[in-house]
């Protein structure tokens, strides 16, 4: 242990014997110090989309020194806010404290801050600034790798093919466009303190937009925007009236129909695109029908899959060497006889964010091969184990289907107990073991 930590751990203790007076001043000493409090009654509000906490902070009326705390869970309509408010007069409250997390504030700070001495503050200032970091160069390296055989040439693919990938990666550029005019949308409604998106799961779906639509064309009254509703969305008509208490001025509808209009224009590029690209995909119809054969792949993943790996999987020589190139195979770091970090390897970003999609979808269905496989190894290794794992499989898969231009056939929910019919026994008889019980396998007779 060092001088310091020795002098830190023994408060007032002599210094030892040879030490010089400079050391004695200079060296830290453990101090008694006490807290300023300048609010004696403050509180917190965390913010969500659909709901908030606030947390009341008072002086124990049991014991001098200690503090109470009073949390309370409230929505983030404008009625649920008018009782936050109400909520934090009626405990006295001196000030409190809020995030500044999205756009979801805006609406609640609207309502507080003519009654109460409110502080929005930076998230950032809360938890801390990460410091920047930057990547030295390794061109001279490359070139001296190159150079001695090192490395070996990257897929390639023809210009039918490249063309292709320009227009299926513009048009996923094209849906996050369009997507984030959605999500700008629905930050002007937060700032109406209109709470839909939290009632309406697609505020740019049919019955979002036939109430955005009214919204705009001067319609105030909540029960008849609510009225507007269509399909399954009409079972949420109460909520939607308290959803719809805000207030919705010129300058917002004149927003709103900006919006609107970004949207439709980003989905008729979207058509376009799509009569393009196939157009482009005729000559691999039966492509396209085979990969769709896949769990969680349908048209769009389709021609994303063709247009990144050519189609040709004459370019791969196994499964496993497309699992590699897309970067969803696990890593391999061993030194010593020790294995080390075995995460995936950046590889083809297109193809991994839509097999992690494809994944997804796939593992809902419990009574197949894939769900079965994701909850057997999610027990033992994790759930992103697992998932990265599932994407391992439909690569695979993917490969099959296009070397043998075969749709692709599931193995089944029973196949790893058809596969080895001792260990499900074995499974089963410890089961029922741990429950007291006892159990004896008799064959069915023919």
């Amino acid at each position: 242990m060092s001088d310091s930590a020795i002098s830190l751990g023994l408060s007032g203790a002599p210094a030892e014997h040879g030490r010089s007076t400079w050391e004695e001043t200079t060296m830290p000493r453990l101090q008694d110090v006490k807290d300023e409090v300048i609010h004696l009654r403050s509180a917190g509000v965390d913010l969500g989309k659909r709901f908030l906490l606030a947390c009341v902070r008072v002086p124990s009326p049991k014991r001098t020194g200690s503090w109470s705390l009073e949390t309370e869970r409230f929505g983030t309509t404008t009625a649920e806010v008018r009782r936050l408010l109400a909520w934090l007069l009626e405990r006295r409250v001196e000030a409190v404290v809020m995030e500044a997390t999205s756009d979801y504030w805006h609406g609640v700070y609207y309502l507080l801050q003519p009654h109460l001495n409110l502080m929005l503050v930076n998230p950032a200032h809360l938890k801390g600034i990460r410091g920047r970091k930057t990547d030295p160069s390794d061109a001279a390296f490359l070139a001296r790798a190159g150079a001695s055989g090192m490395v070996m040439a990257s897929f390639v693919p023809d210009r039918d093919i490249r063309e292709l990938r320009d227009l299926t990666r513009r048009r996923t550029e094209l849906v996050r466009a369009a997507g984030w005019e959605a999500q700008r949308l629905e930050k002007e409604l937060e700032d109406t303190g209109m709470k839909v998106s939290a009632v309406l799961s697609d505020i740019t779906g049919a019955s979002g937009r036939a109430i955005l639509e009214a919204l705009v064309h001067g319609e105030r009254d909540q029960a008849r925007l609510a009225d507007l509703t269509r399909g399954r969305a009409r079972n949420k008509i109460p909520a939607l009236i308290d959803a719809l208490d805000g207030e919705f001025t010129d300058h917002h509808a004149f927003m709103v129909r900006h919006y609107l209009d970004e949207i439709d224009r980003w989905k008729s590029l979207i058509a376009a695109f799509d009569a393009r690209i196939a157009h482009l995909l005729a000559d691999h119809a039966r492509d396209m029908e085979v990969l769709q054969t896949i769990p969680g792949i349908g048209r769009l993943g389709s021609e994303i899959i063709i247009a990144e790996t050519g189609g040709d999987m004459a370019q791969f020589a196994s499964a496993h060497h497309l699992a590699s190139w897309i970067g969803v195979c696990p890593g391999q770091n061993e030194s010593a006889g020790v294995s080390k970090s075995g995460r995936t390897r950046p590889g083809n970003a297109n193809l991994k964010r839509l097999l992690g999609v494809a994944a997804m979808v796939a593992i809902r269905n419990k009574d197949s091969y894939l769900g079965v496989f994701f909850r057997r190894l999610a027990a033992r290794r994790g759930g992103k184990r697992a998932l990265v794992a599932v994407m391992h499989k439909l690569v695979i898969a993917i490969w099959h289907v296009l070397h043998d231009h075969e749709p692709y056939r599931d193995l089944g929910a029973d196949h790893f107990t058809r596969r080895d019919p001792e260990r499900a026994m074995r499974r089963m008889l410890k089961e029922a073991n741990s429950l007291g019980l006892t159990i004896r396998f008799d064959p069915i007779p023919a």
